[in-house]
């Protein structure tokens, strides 16, 4: 999902002779391949994860694989090549038990098989001596694939009312944005690091429900629940509220209000 908006934002900013790879083309936990396949490029961006959250509570092995052994050989095979790298991570690397904004610098506090996969890449792409941003994103929708917005206006259709929960509060973060964010701390040579490319603002998924079916023309359907009401394999952080501190300190414009930003992709998104 994330991956055709990148590609995109890349091309409009100028970007020439792009190698595009998929899973069927570049096993990431092939050292020797990963390795040709870098050795001449001047950035690497890896948008491969496993994200499926509660199946890796039956297989974090797999998980691991993908979200951790994949972005150390990745990013080893970026320092060696003396490349740029771009890691895209997630809020679940926190707990979720914060009441202000996560900073980027905050300990990592995974409770959940992904969250702790996805933490353990991040210590990879770290300590790999690769020159490398990380990026966490949270509560991602794009065109490009299944997501929040598309399940809800679907099943609003289908069911005419909905039940939602209020008691985990996020950043609806559009992928175009994440696309957008990335250009902007490559153009503007950011230092290596973590920085989080989530909208402004904050909202819980009752309220990010009620968007999409305003958008869709569905009318008041949506009504408020919590987490109790839907029991998981795997648990949800009920905070995932990131600051943006160290784009702010650079003067690299951040994303906008998730409301204001959601208007814009709606009709795309919803398409």
């Amino acid at each position: 999902m994330l991956a055709a908006d990148v590609i995109e934002a890349l091309r409009a900013a100028g970007a020439t002779d792009l190698v595009l790879t998929d899973r069927d083309e570049l096993d990431i936990l092939d050292a020797d391949a990963v390795a040709l396949a870098v050795a001449e490029c001047d950035l690497l961006i890896n948008c491969a994860a496993y994200t499926a959250v509660d199946a890796a509570e039956e297989q974090e092995a797999l998980a691991h694989a993908v979200n951790a052994t994949g972005p150390g050989i990745l990013a080893r095979a970026a320092a060696a090549a003396g490349a740029r790298m771009v890691h895209i991570s997630t809020d679940y690397v926190f707990a979720g038990d914060a009441t202000e904004p996560y900073a980027e610098n905050a300990p990592m506090t995974p409770t959940g098989a992904y969250g702790r996969t996805k933490a353990a890449g991040e210590d990879a792409v770290r300590t790999s001596g690769a020159d490398a941003l990380i990026l966490r994103t949270a509560y991602l929708y794009g065109r490009g694939g299944p997501c929040f917005p598309k399940t809800i206006a679907n099943a609003g259709r289908e069911r005419g009312a909905l039940s939602v929960v209020d008691d985990q509060i996020g950043q609806p973060t559009w992928t175009r944005d994440v696309a957008a964010l990335m250009v902007r701390l490559l153009e503007a040579d950011a230092p290596a690091g973590t920085y989080h490319a989530t909208s402004a603002g904050r909202g819980s998924w009752y309220e990010f429900a009620k968007e999409i079916v305003a958008s869709a023309g569905l009318g008041d359907i949506v009504s408020p629940t919590d987490s109790s009401a839907y029991q998981r394999p795997a648990p949800r952080p009920a905070w995932s509220v990131l600051g943006h501190g160290a784009t702010e300190a650079l003067g690299i414009e951040g994303i906008g209000d998730w409301r204001e930003r959601w208007a814009v992709a709606a009709d795309e998104v919803l398409a």
